[in-house]
């Protein structure tokens, strides 16, 4: 992956750092790498609901009525793979996107393309970047590195009920996060789901330097994985959380207490963040330039049950934890990590 430095210091002026008028064409390719993903990230379904809307008033009613059979017909698709095109994970945005941190996705063991996995990425970050790029596109080249393994990064199924963002996030073959969708998977040979495990509730612990997942009470993937035998699969990602800043939201306060329960009745958490700007590098709404390292860890084999108990599904839990923790120590002062640092389980 060719990858470009800045060789030059920003301008200061009106006390903000401005990116030099001579940058690399190659650096502002990969911003706009970013910036394409944090449109379809914050304005995916928002765009799309405009769109419907704007139809809806300038009264293209025919074209909503095909939108809306379209939708119906189609609206078992993102519980059974998608329609993963690799024309489409291949476009350079993606790639561009990925030079820009640099991200690198690291293998430990190869994968065997008859068996299914089930991939658990920690830590969730604030948008949930570093497995989109890894693992939603060809921007690091998952299939080099896994050949016979078809990724698919899962997310609410509320995203598959709009228009248009439906079909772009299936092109890239992420699917809908519902148990149906994750069982279908597993018992396709060489499928592999990718759950953020830690979801909206450690988006909210995403802060620099730290290494904080929220672990303990899910196991609701474990479970899927047991009722059909595949394999769990670890994956950390170095720097993940160092792509924003967050606002300080300790426990009781004001803060905390709407976050969790705009959780409790959306779904997720409203974050207030900040990175980068576009043209800028004092603040904004872009991720910070940090190194992302993802590393796919040893699969944690399971013996399929169809009614799993709860002292099995704790027991494959606590091996899994087990692998993602030793996971994250054999790699840690690989990339930057003091040995002293430890993960802390939540």
């Amino acid at each position: 992956m060719k990858v470009t430095k800045m060789t030059h210091e920003p301008t200061r002026f009106l006390g903000l750092d401005w990116s030099p008028l001579n940058t690399p064409i190659q650096r502002r390719l990969e911003t706009l790498g970013v910036i394409h993903y944090w449109l379809i990230f914050l304005f995916g379904c928002i765009g799309s609901f405009w769109i419907v809307v704007y139809l809806f008033y300038a009264r293209y009613y025919i074209t909503l009525i095909i939108f809306a059979i379209y939708v119906y017909l189609d609206r078992y698709t993102p519980e059974r793979g998608g329609r993963s095109a690799m024309w489409f994970r291949r476009m350079p945005f993606f790639r561009w996107g990925c030079e820009y941190f640099p991200m690198k996705l690291h293998k430990t063991v190869d994968l065997d393309p008859t068996q299914s996995y089930l991939g658990g990425f920690h830590p969730h970050g604030i948008m949930a970047i570093g497995v989109f790029f890894q693992f939603g596109s060809e921007g690091t080249g998952f299939s080099q590195l896994f050949p016979g393994i078809y990724p698919h990064v899962l997310t609410l199924g509320g995203w598959f009920k709009f228009p248009l963002i439906r079909d772009y996030l299936m092109l890239a073959g992420i699917c809908s996060v519902s148990r149906a969708s994750i069982d279908y998977l597993l018992t396709q040979p060489g499928h592999m789901p990718i759950v953020a495990v830690g979801g909206a509730r450690e988006s909210l612990m995403s802060r620099p330097g730290e290494h904080k997942l929220y672990i303990h009470n899910r196991k609701g993937f474990i479970k899927r994985a047991i009722r059909t035998g595949a394999s769990l699969l670890p994956i950390y990602s170095f720097g993940e959380t160092g792509m924003f800043n967050q606002i300080d939201n300790p426990e009781g306060t004001r803060l905390k207490r709407f976050q969790e329960v705009a959780m409790k009745y959306i779904g997720f958490a409203p974050t207030f963040f900040y990175g980068r700007g576009i043209f800028q590098y004092t603040f904004g709404l872009l991720p910070l330039r940090v190194p992302i390292n993802t590393v796919v860890g040893k699969p944690i084999s399971t013996t399929r049950m169809a009614d799993p108990t709860q002292e099995v599904i704790d027991s494959v839990h606590k091996k899994y934890v087990a692998g993602l923790v030793a996971l994250f120590e054999e790699n840690k002062t690989r990339f930057g990590i003091d040995k002293k640092t430890h993960l802390t389980l939540l």
